[in-house]
């Protein structure tokens, strides 16, 4: 069984599925999965192109509305994870997972799923102390401060995440974990290739705090990243917390470009064909059930206990998995919500977080109504144009919500880094 492993994917849907295709040909590899370490970007349309956090120069419908529309299909089961370059609005209705086109399957702000006898994990987003205490606010149409606020990691997703315990087989990310680089690697060659690296490598501060506690507390066989735009690779041990002789073998990758090193193709145990289908885990259903008792849709906080007992909820979902037909196989139940591009939406239409058909049927499943902690759908402000995700000037992206000052530094967001090869959303 291969996995074929991308790292920022940028819109580039069709060179990625090229590459891949061609290495089966040549090589004469079926590959079963491929995984995307997020800024997947997945606008539909004009309106959803507006809340994906870019400068207008780099504003481009890519090539995901065609599979959205039915154009073109997948041709290789594709799941993502979201990074800091993407329309927040359409991932925001797939909070806890779902396909955004068939064949093509988001995992939600975290999850836990099951491929080929593995177990997948994924954390999206990239860090920042400012907003990692804080409820999921926002809502389209954004303001300057939500249209980028929308996809940094909350400290509630680490949360649900640490109370997964059983085995990991394959964890990935959009950014590195904070302080991977200090780990058994070639930390030199990282700096020769990038060397405007070096001063946060020295004081600790490339990379995340939440996927460094999400490291330190799942020890996955493998790890994978992107963000950086640079191929680097680690082995982290666990000896020294008690783990015996367990490692975790940590692999980024660059973007998709020519000529950079974007993609891995591994290969793993083989399993019954039957088995290389998405399905829900378990463990992971029992964590969502029981914690979005404390889901905040507002600015406060996801205020919850330290521990979540998930043993009644995990007893549900084992009764729910005998009954169906299916088990907890992932439905093939994708279904277009709003008109894809060039076809105009109407903002009074969209739909709001968690408002997802498929975010309510397995909501439902799962026997959750939260109906009360959301607000209802957003809709375009008086006097505001149609098509327009913010409600101000579009190419006016402000990044003075987030003050450095205000964050120690070793918590400040990677996305702060002086990295050249990063979009830099101050070149409007």
């Amino acid at each position: 069984m291969r996995i074929a492993i991308e790292g920022c994917g940028h819109g580039a849907l069709d060179k990625i599925y090229e590459a891949i295709q061609f290495a089966e040909r040549t090589q004469g590899i079926k590959v079963d999965l491929l995984i995307c370490c997020g800024d997947f970007q997945a606008p539909r349309n004009k309106f959803d192109l507006q809340c994906m956090a870019v400068p207008a120069k780099y504003r481009s419908m890519g090539d995901f509305y065609s599979y959205y529309k039915g154009e073109k299909v997948a041709p290789i089961l594709t799941v993502f994870i979201h990074g800091n370059h993407e329309a927040g609005n359409h991932l925001q209705e797939l909070y806890a997972g779902g396909w955004v086109a068939p064949n093509i399957y988001f995992m939600g702000y975290s999850n836990v799923l099951r491929f080929g006898g593995l177990r997948i994990g994924g954390l999206g987003g990239i860090f920042s102390e400012k907003y990692y205490h804080r409820g999921y606010f926002e809502k389209a149409p954004y303001d300057g401060e939500s249209l980028r606020s929308v996809y940094y990691v909350r400290e509630y997703e680490v949360w649900k995440l640490k109370h997964f315990k059983s085995k990991i087989d394959l964890f990935f990310s959009h950014d590195w974990p904070l302080g991977i680089y200090h780990t058994q690697c070639d930390l030199q060659g990282l700096i020769r290739r990038k060397p405007f690296f070096e001063q946060e490598i020295k004081s600790n501060t490339l990379g995340s705090l939440a996927n460094q506690e999400i490291l330190r507390a799942l020890k996955p066989v493998y790890w994978f990243s992107a963000h950086l735009h640079v191929k680097f690779a680690a082995i982290v041990d666990h000896s020294s917390d008690g783990s015996g002789s367990q490692t975790t073998k940590f692999l980024a990758l660059d973007k998709c470009l020519p000529r950079r090193d974007y993609l891995q193709i591994l290969e793993f145990p083989d399993a019954p064909e039957s088995e290389k289908k998405l399905s829900y885990d378990p463990e992971w259903l029992a964590i969502l059930k029981e914690s979005l008792k404390f889901y905040s849709a507002s600015r406060n906080p996801c205020v919850h206990p330290v521990e979540l007992d998930i043993s009644a909820a995990l007893q549900s979902v084992l009764e729910y998995e005998r009954a169906s037909p299916d088990g907890l196989a992932v439905p093939a139940n994708f279904e277009m919500t709003v008109p894809a591009f060039p076809d105009d939406v109407n903002p009074a239409s969209i739909l709001g977080p968690l408002q997802n058909p498929q975010t309510q049927r397995l909501l439902a499943m799962l026997g959750v109504d939260i109906s009360q902690r959301l607000q209802l759908p957003a809709t375009i402000r008086s006097g505001a144009s149609t098509g327009s995700a913010i409600a101000h000037n579009p190419e006016e992206i402000d990044l003075n919500d987030v003050e450095e000052d205000e964050i120690p530094s070793a918590m400040q967001p990677s996305s702060l880094s002086t990295n050249p090869e990063e979009i830099d959303l101050d070149d409007v």
